[in-house]
């Protein structure tokens, strides 16, 4: 049975969360930074370090679904320690590695514990929080941790490999580790779905994880083999073929890992659609800022980190504001309001050039951040509260991989655009240009111009094409409806 906490226990409750939540997440920025020195350090290629961020991801994506299940039927408050606990141990390992091999199975078993934070976190806060505008804060003030993650990642990593070498950006994870695992023990009361469980889906989770592996492994390395190559092919394949045995599992399944009524819900969907959408498009665009801030304007890693920190500030202080308009505003306008700010933010990126300074990439990171956050607590609350509360973790682990998902193809997509379209551009340029003088240094000259000019254009159509996405993403959200909308989790849908 659940048990609502009193009052000052809450806010302790969402603390002790946003700890995991951000140590979570900050470890998957930190890691990047530290990839040159391991790289020297164990003597491998560029492409070799890659299967370190690979592998963190496909195990990632692969165990959501079944912790958000775990969760509900032997209790969230296990699961999150039980995740937590282990993922202080994989990071205590992952900076005691050796070699690639040791640091991939590591990072391996830090994805897999690390998956559970999300939907028992969300759905931590969802039993906690019953009044439904002072939930959605809670979800929003939450949601803006991970934004906080991906900021402070650069700033902490840089110091920190700088003066204690790479293997303390792993290590540092086992003091706050201990105290966000303390606080979990402390504050956090266990719930779980009323509903009870006899059977594990095991064969469910088999076919997803099978299907997320291959869709996960061809959008992270499709570009390297090639789209149509036959690694790439076959990882197709496998999504089809493996996509199609999850559907029918869970259909006959009686108690199926990813319950498919969900699916039935028309606010349920519309909510994922928007979320997708707009996910992939902030993705794959953002991802693009800091590869251009350094290759263009000359920042180095931790430089380009502190042009992020006005970026979560906006989003912290987004994210409560939106919250607050649970039960005034409806919802859908809302999001729609707070997407069409995003989508305007992304657009001014296209503005970009080798003469811009910091504040050209700060404004516009800020405006698509005070975007995003204002509608964040809607679009998790609106999950949380069109499911019944015994599936709440099974619900936000689709919400979690969904956004994963999208995230991924995001960048895959506009990585492999950006690439084409400098292609495109440096043969359009050639083509109406001319070089009068044919000395080696001019023609030197000339070949670094033109490759400037269509490198710099190529972002800004990558930047204009991602505004457009989540543009687009912004009126998807006007056709969902929630019947007698209201604040709290007995909402109905049509």
């Amino acid at each position: 049975m659940d048990t609502a906490p009193k009052n000052n226990l809450r806010w302790w409750i969402l603390l002790t969360v946003i700890i995991g939540t951000f140590l979570g997440r900050l470890d998957q920025t930190i890691v990047n930074l530290a990839l040159p020195k391991i790289i020297n350090d164990f003597g491998i290629t560029v492409s070799a370090a890659g299967w370190i961020a690979t592998a963190y991801i496909l195990a990632n994506a692969v165990f959501v679904p079944i912790w958000g299940k775990l969760g509900d039927t032997i209790g969230r408050k296990k699961v999150y320690i039980l995740g937590f606990s282990i993922f202080i141990f994989g990071s205590v390992l992952a900076g005691l590695s050796w070699n690639l091999s040791s640091m991939i199975v590591f990072r391996v078993i830090q994805a897999i514990a690390g998956s559970a934070d999300y939907p028992t976190a969300m759905a931590i806060l969802a039993v906690t929080f019953k009044e439904g505008k002072e939930r959605a804060q809670a979800l929003g003030i939450w949601s803006s941790s991970f934004a906080a993650a991906v900021v402070f990642g650069p700033l902490l990593g840089g110091p920190l490999i700088d003066n204690f070498g790479w293997r303390s950006v792993f290590l540092v994870n086992l003091p706050i580790g201990v105290l966000g695992i303390f606080m979990a023990l402390r504050f956090i009361n266990e719930s779980r779905s009323e509903a009870k469980t006899r059977f594990f889906d095991w064969w469910g989770a088999l076919t997803l994880g099978g299907m997320l592996s291959a869709l996960v492994l061809v959008l992270d390395q499709g570009a390297d083999w090639g789209w149509l190559s036959v690694g790439s092919l076959a990882c197709y394949f496998s999504i089809i073929v493996l996509l199609g045995l999850f559907i029918k599992v869970e259909q006959k399944a009686p108690e199926p890992i990813v319950d498919l009524k969900f699916f039935k819900i028309p606010a349920f969907v519309n909510a994922l659609i928007n979320n997708f959408v707009v996910f992939m498009g902030m993705m794959g665009g953002v991802f693009l800022i800091p590869v251009f801030a350094q290759t263009f304007l000359g920042y180095n890693a931790t430089e380009s980190g502190y042009l992020f920190i006005p970026m979560a500030a906006a989003m912290m202080l987004a994210a409560p504001l939106g919250g607050m308009l649970t039960g005034k505003v409806q919802s859908r306008y809302v999001i729609f309001a707070s997407t069409i700010v995003a989508a305007i933010g992304i657009f001014l990126f296209a503005r970009l050039d080798p003469r811009s300074t910091a504040f050209d990439i700060v404004m516009p990171l800020s405006v698509m951040a005070f975007g995003l956050g204002f509608g964040m607590a809607q679009r998790t609350n609106i999950i949380a509260s069109v499911v019944p509360q015994s599936e709440i973790g099974i619900a936000s682990s689709i919400l979690a991989l969904v956004r994963n998902i999208a995230g991924a193809f995001g960048i895959a997509i506009f990585a492999t655009l950006l690439n084409n379209r400098i292609t495109d551009n440096i043969l359009t340029i050639n083509n109406f240009s001319k070089l009068y003088n044919f000395a080696p240094l001019e023609v030197q000259k000339y070949v670094g111009l033109i490759i400037l000019k269509a490198q710099v254009d190529a972002y800004d159509y990558v930047f204009v094409v991602a505004a457009i996405i989540v543009f687009v993403g912004a009126f998807t959200i006007l056709f969902l409806k929630l019947k007698n909308e209201r604040t709290d989790i007995k909402v109905h849908v049509e």
